[in-house]
């Protein structure tokens, strides 16, 4: 995950040397995806939101606004980076992972933490 400051000019442009530098020194396919943090201070943007989607677009990864302050589409980006992780690993069906336990995090789900206790 690559993360610039909407409200920080620098750090967005910090975002073309970082890419090279993975592109340099990871392996080529690793997943990447930038996030341009601080969507909840819009009134102090410096950097649209169409310019990290255009970086974004141009090197072919995902792109989405967050605010780790209000918990806004944190979940969401590192679940859609993992999917795209896993999306590239060879055989990933299920069945080859016995071992593997799914939780189901929904309300009453299968988690196990959450069965009749509120604690931790």
């Amino acid at each position: 995950m690559l993360v610039y400051d909407i409200t920080n000019q620098k750090s967005f442009e910090n975002i073309a040397k970082w890419l090279r530098n993975i592109n340099e020194h990871a392996n080529e396919d690793v997943e990447k995806m930038i996030l341009g943090n601080k969507c909840d201070m819009e009134e102090s943007r410096v950097v649209a939101k169409e310019r990290g989607e255009a970086i974004a677009m141009e090197h072919g990864i995902n792109f989405l606004e967050t605010s780790a302050k209000n918990n806004i589409n944190i979940e969401r980006a590192f679940h859609e980076l993992a999917e795209a992780i896993l999306n590239k690993t060879p055989g990933r069906d299920a069945a080859e992972y016995p071992d593997r336990v799914n939780i189901d995090r929904r309300p009453g789900g299968s988690n196990p933490h959450n069965q009749a206790s509120k604690c931790c």
